[in-house]
């Protein structure tokens, strides 16, 4: 089915062939999605602008005032780029279902919702700094999907990684000139910049313990500290993704780089994990990280990078390894690191939410806590995170036992809760009366019920209570599984997106440090939710970001400013008001170094890093780093008020 461009949303305007969009936001109704079978919204459009875009199909159901489902995918500029919406990902059964070439990052928000209950559709731009212009071709619902197009004859890469389209200040005009900034940042003194910081990083004016030899945590004048293995104040500041790996997706899009390595796997892999749903070619990745270095310092060239790195690191004044580093690494710099893997079962009850109830969860436990037996008596390690961003806890206000009840599996979850009920109620007329339903046994509980805390507001408070019972044991198993194989360390909680529901709190008395990720321009208001829900923790952030469009990259990331400057405004701004917050005991920025300007495994391509893709530090950020860590202990301690110096934002270009 075809789909014209007739019905266009307010502020849009259709002219020659091209959209005007508006900076808000703009594009067309496609209302048909509901009442058609048809399983795919197919579309070609291409980004008339010098950066990326993102783009949603929203979904709104009966009464909603926000899209009940939205499905978000970006789009690389000057690229007609193919689009295909599987419009079964409705059903919230996937929260990243992969991209096709050309394509960048796809993400599925909010719960699900059944194409009949549509009541508006939306395919629409999002808001962006400026109106708009995209060329948007073949609009059309169909059985098939569209296979990706193919891509332009011009070359939009260099042979060092840099986007030959743009040109910014600090952009490598040679091979040359960026090996000779390598070798100057290899030359840099592997030592902090502050007299008064340990060896681990630590702020030797504030001993506050005797020190354990590990790291570990205390309370002190209303204040939560971490303490290095010494027993001095140790706020922990650093990038994740400490690496150099083969992470640029290229396989479908060998014909925009200027230059491609031959038959050397440092520099050219397969992709080592399928992503998504979404049918690709044979996943291959590359790494101009490697390949620059490479070039700077020959066959040695990971020696070196080990080296530098660190120097890089300790000269900004950063005293940690954050996620995902290089365990290479380890003991060169104190560091955080997260199970392997966190515990599963085969059946999942929505998501990746296993059955927690289940001996298949407690047996899988012990074994994922096998992993930390290397590092049970390292010093250096700070401490683990259980998980990162559990995919179920992206839907806010998410009821686990309501994902229990419409699962038709008879799981071990699904046998908790209706013996807690029967516990509760005693006969099936109780809880007929309690949730208004007429149930003839409670046997009827092993049916597949949809939606069953709508039945009455009883029935939502008996299925949270019973969501808090679940997400305690997803989190309680696994921590005391992990204290057994490991008593030196902290456990740092599970990384949590945001809170999306309060129950997420649900077994913080098992970990040591509460983790969450916190996207935004100032941490407090999130430090302040954890606080809220009578969390009696330290409280660390494992992830924040900027980004800005004046350099190499096309979009921003998930909080985005005017320039590179700005991003170093932000960084102190940010780090200076979680390292005043009383609870706060780290923040680590997401990344190291820039993600790939064709996007990286699962299609981000965010200007993000401290380094960029030539190994160079953004000069700005790297100041404003440096300041920041010489004032962040008085600051932590109270002594210090932090900076007011908070740049202007704009809307974000992400996915």
């Amino acid at each position: 089915m075809k789909l014209t461009l007739k019905n266009l949303l307010p502020g849009t305007v259709a002219g020659d062939d091209v959209l005007y969009l508006p900076a808000a936001g703009g594009g067309m109704l496609v209302n048909e999605i509901a009442s058609t079978q048809e399983r795919y919204l197919n579309l070609t459009i291409t980004v008339l602008e010098e950066h990326s875009l993102a783009f949603e199909l929203r979904a709104y159901g009966a009464g909603d005032k926000s899209p009940r489902v939205t499905v978000r995918f970006g789009l690389m500029p000057r690229y007609r780029t193919n689009v295909c919406v599987d419009l079964n990902w409705l059903d919230g059964h996937v929260l990243f279902p992969g991209h096709t070439a050309g394509e960048l990052k796809v993400v599925c928000h909010g719960s699900r919702i059944d194409r009949g209950s549509i009541v508006r559709a939306e395919l629409v731009s999002c808001e962006a700094y400026h109106d708009v212009r995209v060329r948007l071709e073949d609009v059309e619902l169909s059985h098939t999907p569209r296979e990706a197009a193919q891509p332009p004859v011009e070359k939009l890469v260099d042979e060092m990684g840099q986007y030959i389209p743009k040109s910014w200040a600090g952009k490598m005009p040679s091979v040359d000139a960026m090996v000779a900034g390598i070798r100057e940042q290899a030359a840099l003194p592997n030592a902090y910049p502050f007299a008064n910081w340990t060896a681990w990083g630590g702020c030797a004016d504030q001993k506050l313990t005797q020190g354990s030899g590990y790291f570990g945590k205390i309370k002190a004048n209303g204040r939560w500290y971490m303490v290095d293995p010494d027993g001095c104040a140790f706020f922990s500041a650093g990038p994740d993704c400490v690496v150099s790996r083969c992470d640029g997706r290229v396989d479908g899009l060998e014909g925009l780089l200027r230059w491609l390595p031959q038959n050397d796997p440092e520099l050219l892999e397969p992709m080592q994990r399928a992503w998504g749903e979404v049918p690709r070619t044979q996943g291959k990745m590359i790494s101009f990280e490697r390949a620059n270095l490479k070039r700077a310092f020959g066959p040695d060239w990971y020696e070196h990078w080990k080296e530098m790195v660190v120097c890089q690191l300790k000269n900004m004044g950063m005293n940690t390894l954050a996620n995902w580093s290089d365990p290479a690494l380890y003991g060169r710099m104190p560091y955080v690191t997260s199970l392997a893997r966190f515990p599963e079962t085969r059946h999942k009850i929505f998501r990746d939410f296993p059955d927690v109830l289940s001996p298949e969860y407690q047996e899988d436990a012990r074994v994922c806590a096998q992993a930390l037996i290397e590092h049970r008596d390292d010093p250096w390690m700070i401490g683990y995170f259980l998980r990162n961003e559990p995919g179920w806890a992206f839907v806010d206000q998410l009821i686990i036992a309501d994902e229990v009840l419409r699962d038709p599996q008879d799981t071990y979850c699904k046998r908790g809760l209706m013996e807690w009920l029967e516990q509760t109620y005693a006969d099936i007329s109780a809880l007929n009366a309690a949730w208004q339903t007429s149930f003839a046994s409670f046997e009827v509980l092993r049916q597949p019920i949809e939606k069953a805390s709508a039945f009455s507001a009883q029935a939502q408070s008996d299925l949270r209570a019973f969501s808090a019972t679940l997400i305690r044991a997803y989190t309680a198993i696994p921590a005391a599984a992990c204290r057994e194989v490991d008593p030196n360390h902290m456990i740092l909680g599970m990384r949590w997106a945001w809170i999306s529901d309060p129950a997420l709190a649900c077994g913080w008395e098992h970990f040591d440090v509460f983790s969450i990720n916190c996207y935004a321009v100032d941490p407090t208001s999130a430090i302040e939710r954890v606080r809220e829900l009578n969390v009696d923790l330290p409280v660390m952030i494992g992830e924040f970001h900027f980004g800005a469009l004046d350099a190499g990259l096309t979009a921003t990331g998930l909080e985005a400013v005017a320039t590179q400057a700005d991003r170093g405004r932000a960084y102190r701004y940010y780090c200076e008001r979680a390292a005043a917050h009383p609870m706060c005991v780290g923040c680590h920025y997401f990344q190291c170094y820039d993600q790939f300007v064709l996007g990286r495994f699962d299609g981000e391509n965010y200007n993000i890093g401290l380094f960029d893709i030539c190994l160079q530090p953004y000069h700005d950020m790297a100041q404003a780093v440096r300041a920041c860590s010489g004032r962040m202990y008085r600051i932590h301690a109270g002594e210090l008020a932090p900076t007011d110096d908070r740049p202007g934002s704009l809307p974000m270009i992400a996915y």
